[in-house]
């Protein structure tokens, strides 16, 4: 029997860490949390793809690594496979879940996206923190991905775009 972590403790997990580097260790300093973030989500997806493939032979190409990505790692993750993958077939690949869970109890604060924030409130405070949320989340999941395809041999870069919450793009950009 598989050792398994119940979905509302990676949660809690989650929601605790991005709190505690976003308000209270880089409070001050959001590229620096969004950078630990990221490297706290690498090593875990490195060592989650390291033993996700323990059994298998090594990919031969990156085609057949997204596709381990998208199909057995997520589903491990997640329960359900990605959504929509693409690639243009010169090193860039477009994952797309349409219920991403790690965003799925999250919304963007009403306000925010009507407009109602004056135009000097909006100068003055920078960036809605409630906006942020959602991104500073982000920066582990794109960790997992990126240290899950390093861990295959796939240096690359990855991003995320949260356009319509709970729906998630994540690019993956092979590097030569």
């Amino acid at each position: 029997m598989g050792r398994e972590v119940s979905e509302s403790c990676v949660d809690s997990l989650l929601t605790e860490m991005v709190s505690m580097y976003c308000n209270r260790l880089y409070a001050n300093k959001p590229e620096l949390a969004a950078s630990r973030i990221d490297a706290i989500g690498y090593q875990v997806g490195h060592q989650l793809s390291e033993r996700y493939t323990m059994e298998r032979p090594r990919f031969t190409d990156h085609l057949d690594a997204i596709k381990f990505i998208c199909k057995d790692f997520w589903s491990e993750l997640f329960k359900k496979q990605i959504d929509n993958l693409k690639t243009n077939h010169r090193g860039t690949f477009v994952l797309q879940d349409n219920r991403f869970r790690w965003l799925s109890r999250m919304s963007l604060d009403p306000s925010a996206e009507n407009g109602d924030v004056s135009q000097e409130n909006s100068e003055a405070l920078g960036e809605n923190k409630a906006a942020q949320i959602p991104n500073m989340h982000l920066h582990f999941s794109c960790g997992v991905i990126k240290g899950a395809l390093h861990n295959l041999g796939i240096a690359c870069a990855v991003s995320a775009d949260t356009s319509h919450l709970p729906a998630c793009s994540f690019v993956v950009r092979i590097k030569p």
